[in-house]
């Protein structure tokens, strides 16, 4: 497995986006994830966008980070959010989004950073056992989705 540093608009990170897409609008019977997120939200210093490849170079897994403060959205200062974690469905199993949570953590963490902070929705229990197995817990909603009823949004101090 051969974890890279991409940018948000790569083409392999656009093609697991819409991978990612289709699987939450299957899920919640909707046009999926409408956050506005935008390529420079995940550009060093302030964010970092990560790809798992396998051996032959097929993309497997994606997730990224972006900087957050407190605004009206219910973000505090100092977060660092995680966007679009998703491992393909013939990749799942093998520990790839565990790798890429703990390196997203690790930079965000390097970069300031005091908490990691997510969201996610009640349909998807994979990510929230993955969370709550990484030291995440229930906080209070933040976010485009914050007033959901099925979201759910998590956090995890990183110092």
């Amino acid at each position: 497995m051969n974890i890279q540093t991409v940018a948000f608009d790569h083409p392999d990170a656009i093609k697991l986006n819409d991978r990612v897409q289709l699987e939450y609008a299957e899920r919640y019977g909707d046009e999926g994830d409408v956050t506005y997120l935008d390529p420079t939200m995940f550009k060093t210093p302030v964010g970092l966008y990560l790809i798992a490849y396998d051996d032959a170079g097929t993309p497997l897994a994606t997730g990224g980070w972006r900087t957050m403060d407190a605004n009206g959205e219910g973000y505090t200062d100092g977060d660092a959010e995680i966007k679009r974690m998703y491992v393909t469905p013939e990749a799942r199993g093998l520990g790839i989004a565990r790798r890429i949570l703990a390196a997203l953590e690790d930079d965000a963490r390097a970069a300031g950073r005091h908490r990691m902070v997510l969201e996610t929705g009640t349909k998807q229990p994979e990510a929230i056992a993955l969370y709550t197995s990484s030291g995440y817990a229930l906080c209070p909603k933040f976010g485009y989705y914050r007033n959901h009823d099925l979201s759910r949004c998590y956090a995890k101090p990183l110092r």
